[in-house]
């Protein structure tokens, strides 16, 4: 009886140390990794503010109204963001080739899935500036048209189409990441239709007196004319 728990302890201790020597490589791997990808991902980062700063990125994100948009967000100056967004992106991808390493069932494709993702990202990122580009154009169009068309609510009007198109540039920013897609999608139908109705009711409520004139005064300088088109002496 002894002689079998003895041989059964052995082979369970032999099984065990038989596991951690297998399984060691997989760990010092692992960590191997993450501190790769964690040394990599501050170097590159740093390049990245570097590069951004020498080009004077943050003057563009002034520009577009990115830099303001930043601010009221209380987050760090675009260049900052941009460095800090290289690390995480290039430490997350090393992080999870680290635990795809290890060879656990449950975690094995996840960085397929991180290499699918980072190409919607960057598409993302190029559609966000590019909207805020566009928008901040749009803001400065329509301010000035608004102001030579000599409208009182100028900068409203041009707040407004600003506004709905950086809406619109965050809806589809979330859309190509693919973050809670229907969600979004939803969220905006009703807040673009909202604002519509909004406009709709304002113009309908203020701006009924001087439809009610411009069509009477049209109605009148129609009726003062003969059969053939012509106004009578």
């Amino acid at each position: 009886m002894a002689d079998l728990i003895l041989e059964t302890l052995a082979e369970a201790w032999t099984k065990y140390l038989g596991t951690i020597r297998a399984f060691l490589p997989r760990v010092l791997a692992t960590v191997s990794l993450v501190l790769a990808g964690w040394l990599l991902g501050l170097l590159l980062g740093f390049v990245t503010r570097k590069v951004l700063g020498w080009v004077r990125f943050d003057a563009a994100a002034e520009r577009t109204g990115a830099a303001e948009l930043l601010r009221r967000a209380e987050l760090p100056p675009a260049h900052r963001l941009a460095g800090a967004t290289v690390f995480w992106v290039v430490f997350l991808g090393f992080v999870l080739s680290g635990i795809d390493a290890l060879g656990f069932r449950g975690v094995q494709g996840l960085m397929a899935d991180f290499t699918r993702f980072v190409p919607r990202l960057v598409v993302a990122f190029v559609v966000l500036v590019v909207g805020l580009l566009v928008s901040n154009f749009a803001w400065r169009a329509t301010l000035i048209a608004a102001v030579n068309a000599k409208l009182a609510p100028a900068r409203v009007v041009a707040g407004t189409v600003r506004l709905l198109l950086v809406v619109l540039t965050v809806t589809m920013t979330l859309e190509q990441i693919g973050v809670a897609r229907a969600v979004v999608l939803t969220a905006f139908a009703i807040a673009f239709g909202s604002v519509m109705l909004a406009i709709a009711i304002a113009v309908g409520v203020g701006a009924s007196g001087l439809a009610r004139r411009l069509l009477e005064e049209h109605l009148a300088s129609r009726d003062a004319k003969g059969p053939e088109g012509l106004s009578h002496l």
